[in-house]
């Protein structure tokens, strides 16, 4: 057998090995936990693999127009944030009472999130962003309470809406190309990218269809939400990423995505006072940031993922989730250290991976994209200020809640004191005074107007009636900036981007 199909088979292999061993874990309850665990850690090899691999290994297994999988170092950022924020989570679940329910529909979840990270073609990315779907909505609803239901039925109504979107724009490729490679996007009609991006945007959570995010990812268990923020979200930002990375016709499109997403993001979670909900809209809008630099998103993911399923354990933890409520009782220190590490590496602070994906991010950018971006980044110092400025107490207390976070917080924290060496050419005195000087100014306009501000934006459209009015609006916008941006290339490609 030659390397590469061994490396083929591997590959299928690993990606076959959560869902045998999810329903495994039904004819196995005792091990539950165990088998979990071996999962996310094979995960975390195979990523480690990626890495120390030359070359992106290309599957194409059925035939020219079927399952097409790329394997690189940027599906490997993807694939090892899975495994640290699955096995965090995990660890954190660990002495819990969950279910062996529970834990089948976390590797189940972690399975199809590791096969989207490897999809190059629109109809096995569907699959697994179907089976992605049902999962995640197991998962939110696992309580059984009316309030979880509720917005569990509401996060699939909405997602598959955008997939019915999205399966228009697939035919309509594959009439343009008979093939669903994504490469089919630079030949296809732009009402079929419009539709497809669609369905990626709101799969994502990315920029005004995004908006049915926050509710799904903070009213979730804890555990979940860190899951939802950390991981599941990047399965359709990854693909909009290699589409920009393959077609270069839609870049503009991505990027601008990007920059839009990461101001609308965090001009909600600058002035949110829920601690759950400000990390969601936060979510949103750093997944601008991953769209706004697309050669250098893998990384960025990795440090969002880590930093954001830190925050949210920390959330779960803390006796409230008003912000009013927290800053005038103090919590104990060592709660209060894990989050502001997570607070410290997210707002770009040198000696945590934070600052050197912020840093490639910046360096990456087009002219057009630099202000706002650097605008999103003194809004995202002003966010998360508000776990940094928690009072705090070594006399306080730690809730028993607390020994439990410290598995998973070694896990993740650490993760990004590693991955601080990354890019070690980063650190140099303009970048560190940059750095430093955006998250100084963020935290004076923190303490100086935001902390003393009862302002809040208005909530009304994140009403499932206005989601499904939005999306539509955002498909007409989407097909009218696609004619514009294609309008001078149309004589060279007809019915194309050129």
């Amino acid at each position: 057998m030659e390397l590469t199909e061994l490396v083929s088979v591997i590959t299928v292999a690993w990606v076959a090995l959560p869902f045998f061993v999810g329903f495994s874990i039904y004819l196995l309850p005792q091990f539950d936990r165990l088998l979990a665990l071996s999962v996310t850690l094979i995960s975390a090899t195979y990523a480690g693999l990626l890495f120390v691999a030359r070359s992106p290994q290309t599957f194409e297994l059925i035939d020219h127009f079927g399952v097409i999988l790329i394997a690189d170092s940027l599906s490997g950022f993807f694939i090892l944030t899975n495994a640290l924020v699955t096995l965090a989570v995990l660890l954190y679940c660990w002495r819990s009472d969950k279910t062996a329910f529970f834990f089948t529909q976390v590797i189940l979840l972690h399975g199809s999130v590791n096969a989207a990270f490897l999809c190059a073609d629109f109809i096995s990315l569907y699959v697994a962003l179907e089976v992605i779907s049902v999962a995640s909505f197991l998962l939110v609803t696992y309580s059984r309470s009316a309030r979880s239901i509720w917005v569990g039925l509401r996060y699939l109504f909405v997602s598959n809406t955008a997939m019915l979107f999205y399966l228009v724009g697939v035919a309509l490729v594959y009439q343009a190309t008979h093939s669903f490679h994504f490469e089919g996007l630079s030949v296809a009609p732009p009402e079929a990218i419009a539709l497809i991006f669609l369905g990626l945007l709101v799969k994502g959570g990315i920029f005004v269809s995004g908006l049915w995010l926050p509710q799904t990812h903070s009213e979730a268990e804890t555990p979940v939400s860190a899951i939802l923020s950390g991981v599941v979200v990047n399965t359709a930002v990854l693909a909009l990423v290699r589409c920009a990375l393959v077609v270069p016709e839609v870049e503009p499109i991505v990027r601008l995505a990007g920059v839009g997403t990461a101001l609308f993001g965090v001009s909600y979670a600058v002035f949110e006072k829920d601690s759950k909900r400000m990390l969601a809209f936060s979510t949103v809008s750093q997944l601008g940031f991953v769209l706004a630099a697309p050669a250098v998103a893998g990384f960025y993911a990795l440090t969002h993922g880590l930093v954001k399923a830190a925050l949210f354990l920390v959330a779960g933890s803390l006796p409230s989730r008003n912000f009013k409520e927290l800053n005038q009782q103090p919590i104990a220190r060592s709660l209060w250290l894990m989050g502001a590490i997570a607070a410290f590496s997210i707002s770009g602070l040198p000696l945590l991976a934070g600052f050197g994906a912020k840093t490639l991010m910046m360096k990456s950018l087009l002219p057009w994209q630099v202000v706002a971006m650097n605008i999103a980044a003194i809004g995202t110092a002003i966010t998360f200020a508000k776990f940094i400025f928690l009072p705090h107490s070594s006399t306080v207390t730690a809730p028993k809640k607390v020994k439990i976070l410290w598995p998973s917080m070694v896990i993740l924290l650490g993760g990004l004191l590693v991955a601080n060496f990354v890019d070690i050419d980063s650190y140099n005195i303009v970048n560190i005074a940059k750095a430093v000087g955006i998250t100084i100014f963020g935290w004076l306009i923190y303490l100086g107007i935001i902390k003393k501000l009862s302002l809040k934006l208005p909530s009304m459209f994140e009403r499932l009636e206005h989601l499904i009015g939005v999306m539509s609006l955002s498909a007409i916008g989407l097909f009218l900036l696609l004619i514009y941006v294609s309008a001078p290339s149309t004589s060279s490609a007809p019915g194309g981007l050129g």
